[in-house]
């Protein structure tokens, strides 16, 4: 097997879980935006912001994206509207759209199921990956690109890897609307002098700690001891992150539909909420909306989360499982108020979340708790 990839386990030895000899990462441009300006071509060439309400005065809202003209001044996602109109006056602000956006987003994955002898896997709105054995996979990213602007108006980035992990960091490379390629011969040459942040899967924590240990490249992390990484992260992380600076990734595309492990709802407050009552009448509400999300699934409901935030900014989370798992709307309120109970409520609350984790069929026909 090349470059060391690993065998997969569960669904992904099925027989109808065949590894790819290619896999290809699209990676819409700027999506959200794009599809905005698709509805107001009079936005074209002028930077436009998309998150929340629109409203840049209103507090606790943050950007879904941005265009690229509004990057160019520093604007980027998850960053507060406020902030963003501060960087940018002269942007458009405008509110979200989900159904627009699911339903774009869905002829843009038609669009490349439609492509002969390939494999689609889609990861979310904006993108996914494309499995194939062609002999010429760069061609068939030109292929991508052309037939997906086609079909929908929309720009797309293509990137070719031997799996998944090359795939995905190829991308950006070739962001925005362009095609690159990283395999097994280039991975070293391209990344090795790399911070391991630019990996797909690492965040600056991880990073920092890696630091510590004097793993400051990807190429130090390909070659770190794995005794010191176990040490450092664990028996299952430590050994994975050397993995990752190996290059090492899946090359198995699911084409399955995917299928939901949870379902959720979160508001943050405008004003931060201090008395108990009008908080629990709050989780009330969120655990009725996912409870009411959950049963017109016809799904079942085996953990119930809550997230509290606290002013200024710290955030904790709770759950509990409920035996048996249920879908009863009454029980997943119930469990959503036994975990309030948990919470230490003196201080100011700026968000609250309730999450139902979902009963799922693993590949071995048994049922699992959603994670």
């Amino acid at each position: 097997m090349p470059d060391g990839q690993p065998e997969q386990t569960g669904a992904a030895q099925r027989p109808d879980h065949p590894r790819s000899r290619w896999v290809l990462h699209v990676d819409l441009d700027q999506f959200i935006a794009a599809v905005e300006i698709q509805r107001h071509p009079e936005l074209t060439g002028r930077p436009v912001v998309v998150g929340g309400s629109g409203d840049p005065t209103r507090a606790r809202q943050v950007v879904a994206t941005a265009s690229y003209e509004a990057r160019a001044f520093g604007v980027s996602s998850g960053m507060p509207l406020r902030r963003a109109h501060h960087l940018c006056p002269e942007a458009v602000f405008l509110p979200c759209d989900p159904p627009a956006y699911e339903e774009a987003s869905a002829r843009v994955m038609d669009s490349l199921r439609r492509l002969p002898a390939v494999r689609v896997e889609v990861l979310g709105w904006d993108e996914a990956f494309v499995g194939t054995d062609a002999d010429d996979p760069e061609a068939l990213a030109h292929r991508i690109r052309a037939q997906v602007h086609a079909d929908t108006g929309l720009s797309c980035a293509v990137g070719i890897g031997d799996n998944k992990l090359r795939a995905k960091i190829a991308t950006g490379f070739a962001k925005p609307g362009g095609v690159a390629s990283l395999t097994a011969k280039t991975w070293l040459p391209v990344m090795g002098e790399r911070s391991p942040q630019a990996l797909w899967g690492i965040g600056h924590r991880t990073a920092d700690t890696l630091a510590t240990l004097g793993i400051t490249s990807v190429a130090a992390l390909a070659a770190a001891d794995p005794d010191v990484l176990t040490a450092a992260f664990g028996p299952k992380t430590g050994p994975w992150l050397r993995l990752l600076g190996q290059g090492v990734g899946s090359r198995v595309v699911v084409t399955e539909p995917w299928v939901a492990r949870s379902r959720s709802h979160e508001t943050t407050y405008p004003v931060d909420l201090t008395d108990p009552e009008q908080i629990r009448r709050e989780v009330v509400a969120l655990a009725g909306r996912v409870a009411a999300d959950v049963l017109s699934e016809s799904r079942t409901v085996a953990r119930v989360g809550l997230k509290v935030r606290f002013a200024p900014f710290r955030t904790q989370t709770r759950a509990v499982a409920l035996s048996p798992p249920s879908r009863d709307a009454g029980r997943i309120e119930q469990a959503a108020l036994e975990v309030l109970g948990r919470f230490d409520l003196s201080r100011p609350v700026r968000l609250l979340g309730v999450r139902a984790e979902l009963v799922t069929e693993g590949p071995d026909g048994l049922l699992e708790g959603g994670a």
